[in-house]
């Protein structure tokens, strides 16, 4: 039978130590000199002994607890037996409409990749540290971006945390993903748009719709699905106001959560409002979307009726070599229109407290507000280099540099001189 109780002990190795006259330490002493590691012993249903060894001793009581969870149950309930196939078309079945389907997409995939490498029948509780490394080394080898596998480890910690909790597949501490470390990549630099820069590509936007896009993303720091799934209601002219909503299908609406499933209210510029008010009246009447010409709109509906549309398929297309052309005509430096949501949230954050940005942002995390879209900007390095020449100056009017100073001047004297 197995023990009732998972010991944890110090596994001592090298010799004993000893005292100065030769003679062995008792050992109560060993852990100031005896080198060990941290063990966890018991023994299994068929009465064999076991042990394994920890760099911790935290280590060691997370295995113990989960090791004696595992005995009280006897094996009489085992944990349910699943392949990694079953556990994502599971995963698949029940999340759908529970998370963003952009996010279920990218959860999909890195499973369909984990899979590939270990095989979909792979048992879920086989699934170990070894074969994660491995995995991420293969994804590596292929010549991905470090931030693409970092996005591929974040996926699958999250999904075996839901295999532990709610699923039950997995004991608590067995995720094989829990200490795979994110790779190490040089931060690409961010791209601040200047008002200058913005005020040229508006120059040469000739079309009303540019005009709102631009002023939209650059004056209330809207994504792009948040932009193409805004309708003519979450306009609110008179208190200058955008709502990010969520949208429920309808006979003439599409479902579309935001991200994060944030909901919140922008508050808009006089100059956004203006532009919109300018393509409200040259839109045509009867399409409730802001920026979905009607024809669009229209040939969007027939396909999902017919069961042809995909919920990941682009509301409009082109928009990137559109904008790119706009670059071109403004002579405006490379940056992509997600520059101009980035650029409105520095604009905001050197006015205002960090965690209004991150509301209006719609950032769940204040860290992704301060680490992606708070851009240093060559003014700020200038301040801060005024700032210690200020500093600088004002210490050199202090007493004890003075002092030291006319020290230093004298000892440069040829009469104070020391022959040698």
């Amino acid at each position: 039978m197995a023990t009732e109780k998972v010991t944890i002990y110090r596994k001592y190795h090298g010799a004993v130590p000893k005292d100065e006259q030769g003679r062995p330490l008792p050992k109560k002493e060993w852990p100031r000199k005896r080198p060990f590691r941290w063990a966890a012993r018991w023994f299994g249903l068929d009465g064999t002994r076991y042990s394994r060894s920890f760099k911790n001793r935290k280590e060691a009581e997370r295995f113990a607890e989960n090791k004696q969870l595992e005995i009280r149950r006897g094996r009489a309930d085992p944990l349910p037996a699943v392949t990694l196939g079953d556990f994502a078309s599971e995963h698949e079945r029940v999340m759908r409409g529970q998370v963003a389907w952009r996010t279920l997409q990218d959860q999909m995939r890195a499973l369909n990749f984990l899979m590939e490498h270990v095989g979909k029948k792979m048992k879920l509780q086989s699934i170990s540290a070894r074969h994660a490394e491995s995995f991420i080394a293969s994804r590596l080898a292929v010549g991905l971006e470090a931030s693409t596998v970092n996005k591929d480890i974040r996926t699958l910690k999250r999904l075996f945390n839901l295999a532990i909790e709610p699923r039950g597949y997995l004991l608590e501490g067995t995720n094989p993903f829990r200490q795979i470390k994110p790779r190490k990549k040089a931060e690409k630099p961010k791209r601040y748009v200047s008002p200058k820069e913005y005020g040229a590509l508006m120059g040469v936007a000739r079309s009303s719709w540019w005009r709102a896009v631009i002023a939209v993303a650059y004056g209330a720091g809207l994504r792009r699905g948040e932009m193409l799934n805004l309708i003519w209601s979450d306009v609110d002219f008179e208190g200058h106001q955008l709502a990010v909503t969520p949208k429920a299908e309808t006979d003439g609406l599409l479902a579309w959560e935001p991200k994060d499933h944030e909901c919140r209210l922008i508050p808009a510029p006089a100059e956004v409002m203006r532009f919109l008010a300018q393509l409200q009246a040259d839109s045509e009447e009867g399409c409730p979307y802001v920026f979905l010409p009607k024809w669009r709109w229209l040939h969007i509906l027939r396909k999902r009726d017919k069961g042809e549309w995909a919920e990941d398929s682009a509301l409009v297309n082109n928009i990137k070599r559109m904008f790119d052309d706009l670059l071109k005509k403004a002579h405006v430096p490379q940056c992509t229109p997600h520059d101009l949501r980035r650029s409105c949230i520095t604009n905001w954050a050197r006015e205002l407290p960090a965690h209004v940005v991150q509301k209006l942002a719609g950032h769940s995390d204040i860290k992704t507000t301060q680490k992606y879209y708070l851009i240093v900007q060559q003014e700020d390095l200038d301040k801060a280099r005024l700032v210690n020449s200020r500093i600088l100056g004002r210490n050199l009017t202090d007493p004890l540099l003075t002092h030291f100073g006319q020290n230093e001047g004298q000892e440069k004297k040829p009469g104070n001189r020391k022959r040698l």
